[in-house]
């Protein structure tokens, strides 16, 4: 029997609970803030410049939001109920052969860049030819029939965006994994992430799908957010004038698009109505853009330093960076006939 001063220590060990301020709190604590100042907020947001560039973030995150969540709920699924094992199965033997096959599973099996990242992993610790995975890597979150239907929705005027779209991002993976099958070596990956783990077992499967939604969602939600203010914001401030210079330089607006999309790393499901947004811009310098984002961007360029190793990102990117351009200049030639 426990003696009075024995649960006396064992209280006083216990360490004492602290409040913790969640997102929850600071979104309360702002919405009060905003009931009570509703007549000073406005007075200041009464502005044209705000009310044009309010319309224009609404317009680009409100179209684009079915699609994001529609994709979260696919990639959710496939975390939980499609095994990795499934695709090591199908996969030819010769990287070379199945790097294609691998690139065309993208069509099949759709997730975000997010999403794309651990699946590579895992498929990489299931003795996976590393170039096999990075294949799927860049094709699940660009050639996916979510991102297709987001592009025709985005394209209304240009339904050969979609075609363009899918030809640049697949030739993007199947290139890119051919040349890392060639030149990559094993060294640039982190030990971890090619150490075979044993086969998870327990829990619900409903679990895995609603933290992997609840988690692509939040992820990709804030940065469709971040999509739709740079965009408000470029629509709004920058002058017409340096766009319509732009638009007349088409070497340069390839290099700013392709920039761009590194910088803002929108979701692949949300990136179309971004660039469909840019209409001062012709329809090849927004295809270099929907091609190089779900390829390279800064979000992936973090996922997979921590995942890979560093050594890995950095030698990653910028291939992928450059095989994303020439893909998509070299698709936007031949499905749209130049730099319309």
């Amino acid at each position: 029997m426990t003696s009075t001063a024995e649960q006396a220590a064992t209280v006083h060990e216990r360490p004492p609970s602290r409040w913790r301020i969640t997102s929850l709190e600071v979104l309360c604590a702002l919405l009060v803030l905003a009931l009570v100042g509703q007549q000073w907020l406005v007075g200041v947001l009464d502005v044209p410049a705000l009310q044009t560039g309010a319309t224009i973030f609404v317009a680009v995150t409100v179209q684009a939001m079915p699609f994001l969540v529609l994709g979260t709920l696919i990639s959710g699924m496939i975390a939980a109920f499609v095994p990795a094992s499934l695709l090591r199965r199908v996969l030819p033997r010769r990287a070379a052969l199945a790097v294609p096959v691998a690139g065309l599973a993208g069509v099949a099996l759709p997730g975000c860049e997010c999403a794309s990242v651990p699946v590579a992993r895992r498929l990489m610790q299931q003795e996976v030819a590393p170039a096999v995975a990075l294949a799927f890597l860049l094709a699940a979150p660009a050639v996916n029939p979510v991102v297709l239907v987001a592009t025709a929705v985005a394209f209304p005027g240009a339904p050969e965006m979609v075609l363009a779209r899918f030809l640049g991002s697949l030739l993007t993976a199947v290139v890119t994994g051919w040349l890392w099958a060639r030149f990559g070596r094993a060294e640039w990956i982190a030990e971890r992430a090619l150490r075979k783990l044993p086969q998870a077992t327990g829990g619900s499967r409903w679990a895995v799908f609603a933290e992997t939604t609840r988690h692509d969602l939040v992820e990709s939600g804030g940065f469709l957010v971040i999509g739709g203010l740079t965009t408000a914001v470029l629509q709004v401030l920058v002058p017409r004038q340096w766009l319509e210079t732009l638009s007349g330089q088409l070497v340069l607006g390839i290099v700013v698009m392709a920039l761009l999309a590194v910088i803002l790393a929108i979701c692949s499901e949300a990136d179309a109505f971004v660039a469909a947004s840019l209409s001062w811009l012709p329809l090849l310098p927004r295809l270099v853009f929907l091609v190089v984002g779900p390829a390279v961007d800064v979000k992936l360029i973090a996922l997979q330093a921590g995942t890979f190793g560093r050594a890995f990102a950095a030698r990653f990117a910028p291939l992928a960076f450059v095989v994303a351009i020439v893909c998509a200049l070299l698709s936007g030639l031949l499905v749209l006939g130049g730099a319309r």
